[in-house]
């Protein structure tokens, strides 16, 4: 099936356009690691909990292609498809994703393409995410190429919802039962109310934590 994007003298624009890729996800993995030291040097805590990074293969691109209507060549893989290269920020919570988001798009060399905000409108399934697509220049001999990137920042819940609905609607052709669907849409809710629960939790946590310094800075004023 991939062999239609590598047949004949397409195969060295096939290794190029693969190795611009794979510099995307180094050059974006670089920026979101030094963001997030930042972030822990100047607040004291990391909103990022992991980062993951995925190429997709060949017989992915060739059937996200026909599955979209495309002929299967390179061009079109370029022009049409936005998440060959993908990044996933994992957070610890909810408001961080939009925090993350924002320090991304206030990168000079980061161009937002579009964002689809799952969160604020999930999927009917129950999927929340927020996909940013950006493009970034990879910097080559002969100069910059702008290079398309899709981000999906989610919290830890979501990404444990997530992950489990993939492998179901793997195994059933992504067709499955009503019964199903309608358990996984409960399950999404669930995940809501946790994220909702851990984030109520953190701000009293950090709420103490505050109270705590104020008064130990009022005792060693008292004291001197």
């Amino acid at each position: 099936m991939a062999q239609s994007l590598q047949r004949g003298g397409q195969v060295d624009h096939w290794k190029e356009m693969m190795f611009l890729y794979r510099a995307a996800l180094k050059e974006i993995n670089a920026k979101i690691e030094i963001m997030d030291d930042e972030f822990a040097e100047r607040f004291g805590h990391s909103p990022i909990e992991h980062i993951k990074s995925r190429l997709k293969t060949p017989d992915s691109i060739v059937r996200k292609l026909k599955a979209d209507g495309y002929e299967v060549t390179i061009e079109n893989m370029r022009e049409k498809l936005s998440d060959i290269a993908g990044i996933r920020i994992i957070c610890s919570f909810m408001s961080d994703i939009y925090q993350i988001a924002d320090m991304i798009s206030r990168q000079t060399d980061v161009t937002v393409l579009y964002v689809k905000d799952y969160i604020k409108n999930p999927k009917p399934n129950g999927y929340k995410s927020y996909h940013m697509v950006v493009t970034i220049p990879v910097y080559l001999s002969e100069g910059a190429v702008e290079t398309k990137v899709e981000i999906q920042i989610r919290t830890v819940a979501m990404d444990f919802w997530a992950s489990l609905e993939h492998k179901i609607a793997y195994k059933l052709d992504g067709n499955p039962p009503g019964n199903l669907m309608r358990e996984l849409k409960a399950c999404a809710d669930m995940v809501d109310i946790l994220d909702a629960k851990m984030f109520s939790l953190n701000k009293a946590i950090t709420a103490i934590m505050e109270a705590r310094r104020q008064l130990a800075e009022e005792e060693t004023e008292g004291g001197t």
